[in-house]
């Protein structure tokens, strides 16, 4: 049997207020569709949606919560990362002592319960453990908070690493240097560092050297002192590099270890690191683990339903 339609009547009726909750071509709505699965028609103030009961009752909420923000234009990424915190709603954006990040981007908090936890964790702990499925912000609240410890002068420099191993692709030789032939598996770090100092702030910490990103193999022999440390794609170490890294941690610093188990790149049968540590370490003091999940998904709605559909199969094979 068909479920009814579940009309909602938006109020006040302000064209102008409708249009800056529909945006252009109606792509607010069409993001709002493809977060709860439903389809919805709108005629003036009037909106119908089709679709599960449930998700019908979801969408109605999510439309008169983003019709309360639309005194001015809503845009596509308004709608995806308010949609995001719809899905924790027991997380209020919350301005959370641990929310406000000193970093270029002002409005930059946790989103979700397991962001706002994490990030709580990182503060806490000197080291915590990020590990979840791409997209949850594992790696991009790590760099925001080393450079909230950084620009607090909690630490002295920052540096950030990670494995250099080829995602499932043999890409044969690189052409350069050292630096160059690395510079690929370090990008994502680079990225959110531009994104959250901007270019000519980093490009000149990078001179003075209180900025470093490097390879996890040059880690061996050294004692990192009052540093924010970084180990990203960490499901890619093996138990030997982990160990190497986490006893790098010297004194006044902080270390957060971020990774996805589901999506290793080791050799066949090799252990990663890991989830050797997750095991070792799991009853050590001192120490936090923050486990994401496909509800914490910060990018495109699909990709928290792509990440879901994954982890219902991975399930269902491991039954």
């Amino acid at each position: 049997m068909k479920a009814k339609s579940l009309t909602v009547e938006l109020q006040p009726a302000d064209n102008a207020r409708l249009a800056n909750l529909c945006g252009a071509l109606d792509e607010n709505l069409r993001q709002i569709e493809m977060a709860f699965d439903v389809t919805i028609g709108r005629r003036g103030e009037h909106c119908r949606i089709d679709g599960d009961p449930a998700q019908m009752r979801l969408a109605a909420a999510a439309l008169r919560h983003f019709h309360t923000l639309a005194e001015t234009p809503l845009s596509v990424d308004d709608i995806q990362l308010g949609l995001v915190e719809l899905r924790g709603q027991a997380v209020q954006p919350a301005r959370s002592p641990n929310a406000g990040l000193l970093t270029k981007k002002s409005d930059l908090h946790g989103r979700t319960p397991h962001q706002v936890e994490y990030l709580r964790n990182i503060q806490e702990h000197d080291i915590t453990f990020g590990i979840g499925p791409a997209g949850t912000g594992k790696t991009y609240l790590a760099v925001a908070s080393a450079v909230d410890a950084f620009e607090r002068d909690q630490v002295q420099r920052i540096v950030l690493t990670r494995p250099a191993v080829e995602a499932g692709e043999r890409l044969g030789f690189l052409p350069g240097d050292l630096a160059q032939k690395v510079d690929p598996y370090l990008r994502p770090l680079y990225d959110a560092l531009y994104d959250l100092m901007g270019f000519d702030k980093v490009a000149r910490l990078f001179e003075k050297q209180s900025i470093e990103i490097a390879p996890l193999a040059y880690m061996r022999g050294r004692t990192l002192n009052h540093a924010f440390i970084i180990l990203d794609e960490a499901q890619n170490t093996t138990p030997e590099q982990m160990k190497m890294f986490l006893t790098r941690i010297g004194i006044g610093a902080k270390a957060v270890i971020t990774g996805d188990i589901t999506q290793m790149d080791l050799p066949k049968g090799q252990k990663s690191g890991l989830v050797e540590a997750r095991r070792i370490l799991a009853k050590v003091r001192g120490l936090a683990f923050t486990d994401f999940d496909a509800s914490d998904v910060v990018r495109h709605p699909l990709v928290a339903r792509i990440v879901a559909a994954y982890e219902k199969n991975a399930k269902k094979e491991g039954a």
